[in-house]
């Protein structure tokens, strides 16, 4: 049976409460943030990424002025690595210091004729012609390079001599600027050079790269023959920093 109100009207019986539905106007709000949750890791990976890019640049810059900075202190130490001890280019000119010994004491003939020992050498060179120029050393001379090769004989000297000429020295000419000559008794004598090779014209005494130590020997009357060679490598650059570091290390002639 139905229940009447007060006032008299019938009520309805009690049905069980629906949920509330979701009203339209709320979404578009939640399809926003459906749309913006994926968004923020993004967001964050595009900060990081630019990040990086600025500290690349940042690097990169950094690395470019160090390597100019460098650059250009390598070429002010290059330019200013020049030297006053150049010698001279005839070596009948260089006065040599003759030291005497209880076997005797060179004399004028003996620095003619080792001048023109070294003369011979620089002709063979200059022809290209290694029996030639393995001729002007005893048969038991050594033979440094600069980059250290130590040859034994005068054999040994020669061919490897024909090697280069016929290779990468091929039509080169020897170079050599005289900074000494000392004799030491009548049968030996130490030569001090600043050489090169070069093609076309002659290289100036400062631009010769490399110093050269020449032992010589009288072995029979005047015939004297190179008994040791020695090459070095001049390192320009090395040897400017080395004397700014430590003054006393320059040459007494260099001062």
């Amino acid at each position: 049976m139905v229940a009447t109100t007060a006032e008299g009207t019938a009520a309805s019986p009690s049905r069980p409460s629906q949920p509330a539905q979701p009203s339209q106007a709320s979404e578009p709000s939640e399809k926003a943030e459906k749309a913006e949750t994926p968004r923020a890791p993004a967001q964050g990976r595009t900060r990081r990424t630019r990040r990086r890019r600025r500290i690349k640049i940042a690097l990169a810059g950094t690395v470019l002025t160090l390597a100019a900075a460098a650059g250009g202190g390598y070429l002010w130490l290059d330019a200013t690595s020049d030297v006053h001890d150049v010698g001279q280019a005839d070596c009948a000119a260089v006065t040599p210091a003759v030291v005497a010994t209880p076997a005797g004491r060179a004399g004028a003939e003996d620095h003619a004729a080792v001048c023109g020992r070294l003369r011979e050498l620089t002709g063979a060179w200059a022809r290209g012609d290694a029996t030639a120029f393995g001729a002007q050393f005893t048969q038991d001379a050594t033979y440094t390079t600069y980059v250290g090769t130590h040859y034994r004989g005068r054999r040994d000297i020669a061919e490897a001599h024909r090697a280069l000429f016929d290779g990468f020295l091929k039509d080169t000419r020897l170079a050599d600027s005289f900074l000494d000559i000392r004799f030491y008794g009548p049968d030996t004598a130490v030569v001090t050079t600043r050489g090169d090779t070069y093609t076309g014209s002659p290289k100036k005494p400062a631009d010769l790269s490399k110093t050269q130590t020449y032992t010589l020997v009288r072995q029979s009357g005047h015939d004297w023959r190179i008994a040791a060679f020695h090459n070095t490598q001049r390192q320009r650059v090395m040897e400017r920093i080395s004397f700014l570091l430590s003054p006393d290390t320059k040459p007494e002639a260099e001062k």
